[in-house]
C-alpha cells in the first residue's frame, strides 16, 4: 500500500491571531485562525496546525474557545501545541476537539511528559516538535551531518521559540522522542524557518532515516518544488508551511496538484 503524503498548513498564533515572521522574528498578523483554517479545509489541507507560540497560562482560555470553535468547523485533524506542560493541559486541548497535541519545550525540560502522554491518550495524539540548529562547534557526542556544500555540523535542539540553547543532539532526541512513544516528529530548522529557500533537507532526511516514525518537515517553502524536495530528497511523510498558503501564494490544492503530476502519491 502506497501512503499518501501530506501537506499541513501551520498557523502560528498570538493573543489568538495568526502571526508570520522569519527566522522566528518580526511577527506580523495574517488573519482570524478559524477563518483560515476554515479555508483550508475547504481547500482540501490533510491536517491544521494550531501553535500558541506565546502560550502561558492566562493565555489557555482564548485557545481553548479557538479550538472549540475550529473543531465544530472542520472535517479534517487538528494538532495544537504551545506551552503543555502537563497531562492535564494536553487533556483539555484534546477536550476542547484537537486531535493531537504537539509538545516542544516541555518534552525537552521533562521528557517523561512524552511517555505519560502517549500512555494516557495515544501515540497517535503526541507530536513532538523539535526546533532545531546548526552547530560547527566540534561535538564528539554528537552525530555529525552533512551538508549539501560539503561542510560538516551537527544538529541542537533549541527551546523557548529558538531563543535559547540545549546541548541535545537532534537525532538522538529524535530517536528518544520514538522510544518514549511520540508518534510523530515535527522538525522546524530555524537554518530556513520564513526564509523561503526551501526546507533543510539535511537534517530532515537525517532524521527520517534515523527515526521510525513520521516526519512532519517544516521551516522554509517558497516554491511548488520545495515540497516535492522535501518528500523526495528529505524523506518526510508530512509536508507543513505557513506563509505561501496564509497569503494566497499557493492552495493547498495547487501544491497537491503539482505533487500528483511529479508522481507523489496525495489525497485529492
Amino acid at each position: 500500500m502506497v501512503l499518501t503524503r501530506r501537506i499541513i498548513p501551520c498557523l502560528d498564533l498570538k493573543d489568538g491571531r495568526v502571526v508570520k515572521g522569519t527566522n522566528f522574528l518580526g511577527l506580523r498578523d495574517a488573519g482570524d485562525p478559524v477563518e483560515l483554517a476554515g479555508r483550508y479545509n475547504d481547500q482540501g489541507a490533510d491536517e491544521v496546525v494550531f501553535l500558541d507560540i506565546t502560550a502561558s497560562k492566562e493565555k489557555r482560555g482564548i485557545i481553548i474557545d479557538l479550538i472549540q470553535r475550529a473543531a465544530d468547523q472542520l472535517f479534517l485533524p487538528l494538532t495544537v501545541g504551545g506551552g503543555l506542560r502537563s497531562l492535564d493541559d494536553i487533556q483539555q486541548i484534546l477536550r476542547a476537539g484537537a486531535d493531537k497535541v504537539s509538545v516542544n519545550t516541555s518534552a525537552v525540560h521533562d521528557p517523561a511528559l512524552i511517555t505519560r502522554g502517549a500512555e494516557a491518550f495515544g501515540t497517535q495524539c503526541i507530536v513532538v516538535a523539535m526546533d532545531v540548529r546548526r552547530n560547527f562547534t566540534p561535538n564528539p557526542e554528537a552525530i555529525p551531518v552533512l551538508l549539501e556544500d560539503g561542510a560538516q555540523c551537527w544538529y541542537e535542539v533549541v527551546i523557548y521559540g529558538g531563543s535559547k540553547p540545549t546541548g541535545i543532539d537532534a537525532i538522538a532526541w529524535a530517536q528518544e522522542a520514538e522510544e518514549r512513544g511520540a508518534g510523530e516528529i515535527l522538525l522546524t530548522s530555524m537554518e530556513t524557518d520564513g526564509t523561503k529557500n526551501g526546507f533543510d533537507i539535511a537534517i530532515t532526511s537525517a532524521i527520517s532515516d534515523a527515526a521510525g516514525i513520521p516526519v512532519i518537515a517544516s521551516g522554509g517553502v517558497g516554491t511548488l518544488g520545495h515540497f516535492y524536495d522535501g518528500f523526495v530528497k528529505g524523506k518526510a511523510d508530512a509536508c507543513l508551511a505557513a506563509s505561501v498558503f496564509h497569503y494566497g501564494e499557493f492552495t493547498v490544492r495547487d501544491v497537491k496538484e503539482y505533487l500528483r503530476g511529479r508522481g507523489i502519491p496525495v489525497r485529492l
